[in-house]
C-alpha cells in the first residue's frame, strides 16, 4: 500500500507541537540568523537535540540555512506558517458566523 504524503498543515502542526522545538522555531524567529552552537547555549538541550528539532523544521519549510565556511546559519522561513495560517482562516470564517447566529438569537430572546 502506498502511504499519501502528509497534508502541509499537518507537517506544520507536527513541527511546532513539540515543545521544545516551538522554543527553537522562537529564538530563531527572534533573530536574524543563528548557529546550532548559539541555540545550543543556555537550552539545556544537547547540540543533537537541537540538530533534530532544526531537521523537523527545516522539513515543515519553517527554518531555512545558510552555509559560511565551517558555520550554518538558521532563519525563520515565515511563510512556511502558511499553511497553518490558512487553515486557521477558514475555521476563522466558520466560528464568527456562529457567534453572529449567537448574537443575533440572544437579541431575539432579550431584545
Amino acid at each position: 500500500m502506498i502511504e499519501a504524503a502528509p497534508n502541509p498543515v499537518t507537517t506544520v502542526m507536527r513541527a511546532l507541537a513539540d515543545p521544545t522545538r516551538r522554543a527553537v522555531f522562537e529564538r530563531i524567529f527572534e533573530s536574524k540568523e543563528i548557529t546550532v552552537a548559539e541555540l545550543t547555549r543556555g537550552s539545556g538541550v544537547t547540540q543533537g537535540a537541537i540538530s533534530q528539532h532544526l531537521k523537523s523544521l527545516k522539513q515543515a519549510g519553517l527554518v531555512a540555512e545558510r552555509a559560511e565556511g565551517r558555520n550554518v546559519y538558521y532563519r525563520a522561513a515565515p511563510q512556511g506558517l502558511e499553511p497553518l495560517v490558512t487553515w486557521m482562516d477558514h475555521y476563522g470564517v466558520f466560528w464568527r458566523e456562529r457567534f453572529q447566529n449567537l448574537r443575533d438569537l440572544l437579541k431575539e430572546i432579550d431584545p
